[in-house]
């Protein structure tokens, strides 16, 4: 008995292998989910919106820092994912921290459109390279939860708050207090 199935993936993955390992289908559609989540929330975003600082503070993050910094550690796990399938895999311990801080200052002045596109094509990079690992093992499981469905999960909840802050800023009816 074969240890992946032919399944029809959405549209949002085509161009990968229509064969999954059926042990990853749950974390795949989950990753799917996530994403799709945070692809919708964006699109509500003007583009001056995307670049309002708030989404966290101290160091202030805007929703395109958020793409810059999850496009970063997918670009991460598709080579760590390639290193696994080629034996080259060597585990090391990494700053979160600075990582995230070099992050914020290498993006900080990229367009929003070279900033979503490099998170799409890390995503879509690190995706083939998951699915095209013969079998599962622990270090692609943490790298595909470092950058994957369980980290947009981390960040969705926030998302979700500052995007809904951003357009009730946008749709609220003008004050009178100043009229007095």
């Amino acid at each position: 008995m074969s240890d992946t199935i032919e399944t029809p993936r959405p549209a949002i993955l085509t161009g990968l292998p229509p064969s999954v390992p059926t042990d990853y289908l749950s974390e795949v559609d989950l990753e799917h989910a996530h994403w799709s989540e945070i692809g919708a929330l964006v699109r509500l975003l003007s583009r001056d919106e995307l670049i309002v600082p708030g989404y966290f503070r101290e160091p202030d993050w805007t929703v395109k820092d958020l793409v810059a910094h999850l496009g970063v550690w997918l670009a991460e796990a598709a080579t760590e994912l390639t290193n696994i399938a080629a034996n080259a895999y060597r585990a090391r311990d990494l700053d979160v921290d600075m990582r995230n801080a070099e992050t914020l200052a290498a993006w900080r002045d990229e367009p929003w459109d070279v900033v979503w596109g490099h998170a799409v094509s890390a995503r879509a990079n690190m995706l083939q390279r998951w699915f095209s690992l013969r079998a599962s093992s622990d270090p692609a499981d943490l790298w595909v939860r470092k950058a994957g469905a369980e980290h947009y999960g981390e960040h969705l909840p926030r998302l979700r708050a500052w995007v809904a802050e951003l357009i009730d800023v946008r749709t609220r009816p003008p004050s009178d207090e100043w009229d007095s």
